[in-house]
């Protein structure tokens, strides 16, 4: 038994912690509103900041709350708090580029620097504590360009925010390292298998937000055979996005975490691959609803691009994760990408019909392939 688990107490998911995660699926839907609100570079750039900001607060929070126990009580009222600005912070990203700015930004800052100072003074060892303490640092250093940002005038706003945004996602991506000193994570206590739980039942509610869009389409549009059909194969999609994942691959993550004596090193790795996840299914759900808003038998445009280049983004970002953290699995999901980024170019001219039966033609075809992989490898075992 590796030691950290004589040093540290499994945790189930807590009822709490699938509340806050429920505030993000308000987020989800707000991203995707935007996306198609502003159907543009600029509205995707805009998107695109919103969403790292969004994942940032949940990542961090999720992490802080696994790191410092979420029993104890002074943690669940940091969740609690979180969970009130989160859900200013998205109810704030319809107008966060255009008149009303500050309803996404002060909470959103507030979300991060409070629970940050709180894990700095609370974290169980001098290791975490120090960590902590340069998160708040690189929190010092994104700031002044969403205050900034903020107060000027919306066409100026994108461009101080992207900063931001590159700042914050740099030091979630490399760990918030300073100048001679770094995260030394190997062998620190840890609970991982809860952290994945966390992200594993999180991914089950962006599919579910997912689903809901998809159920919103279908309300708005006439139900003649063609829409209808092409509902059907969006589902389709959808349920293949979730057997991807929840096949049995994902039990080869939940047992190299176990193993593993950096488990926060693999948990890092999961964080980061939220965000290409998250961006993923932002973007199949604006697809969704363009594509059929075009109507069956026109060009899909922008929709059938975001229809397949959503769950390129999906794969590609899971892809990764499986590289780097056991090593297989990842092939066919990349190889996946691949084929639906060039169907997305295709797409665009593409009847709206037949973009979705691209999308579910590539997707059923990775999903029995990776259906084959796990029957061999369960025959050889």
């Amino acid at each position: 038994m590796p030691a950290r688990n004589a040093r540290w107490t499994r945790r189930e998911v807590s009822p709490l912690e699938l509340f806050f995660d429920l505030v993000f699926v308000l987020a989800i839907g707000q991203l995707a509103h935007h996306l198609l609100a502003r159907l543009s570079w600029t509205g995707a750039a805009e998107t695109l900041v919103a969403l790292v900001a969004v994942c940032g607060v949940w990542a961090f929070t999720s992490f802080e709350a696994t790191m410092l126990d979420v029993e104890r009580g002074s943690t669940r009222a940091t969740i609690v708090a979180v969970m009130a600005l989160g859900l200013f912070m998205n109810a704030g990203i319809s107008g966060a580029f255009e008149e009303h700015p500050w309803l996404f930004v002060v909470p959103m800052m507030l979300a991060l620097a409070g629970p940050g100072a709180y894990a700095a003074a609370t974290a169980p060892t001098p290791e975490l504590r120090g960590h902590f303490t340069r998160v708040l640092g690189w929190l010092a250093a994104s700031a002044p360009f969403w205050i900034v940002g903020a107060a000027l005038r919306p066409e100026s706003r994108i461009w101080l925010w992207a900063a931001a945004a590159l700042i914050d996602l740099t030091g979630t991506w490399t760990a918030h390292p300073v100048p001679g000193r770094a995260l030394r994570s190997a062998r620190l206590p840890f609970d991982a298998e809860h952290m994945i739980e966390r992200m594993r039942l999180f991914l089950i509610i962006l599919l579910g937000e997912t689903v809901l869009a998809l159920g919103r389409v279908l309300t708005e549009h006439a139900p003649d055979a063609p829409s209808l059909l092409m509902v059907l194969g969006e589902f389709a999609a959808l349920v293949c996005l979730w057997a991807i994942y929840f096949g049995r691959t994902e039990q080869q993550v939940v047992s190299h975490a176990s193993a593993t004596e950096n488990p926060i090193r693999s948990v890092h790795a999961g964080l980061n691959a939220i965000y290409g996840v998250v961006a993923g299914l932002v973007a199949f759900a604006a697809g969704i609803e363009l594509a059929l808003a075009h109507g069956p038998g026109h060009p899909a445009g922008t929709g059938g691009v975001l229809l397949l280049g959503g769950p390129m983004l999906y794969l590609l970002a899971q892809a990764w994760y499986f590289r780097v953290e056991t090593g297989t699995g990842w092939l066919p999901r990349a190889g996946g990408g691949i084929v639906l980024g060039a169907g997305a170019v295709a797409a665009y001219w593409l009847p709206a019909w037949a973009a979705v039966a691209v999308l579910v033609v590539i997707l059923l075809a990775l999903t029995a392939y990776l259906a084959c992989g796990w029957t061999r490898a369960s025959a050889r075992s």
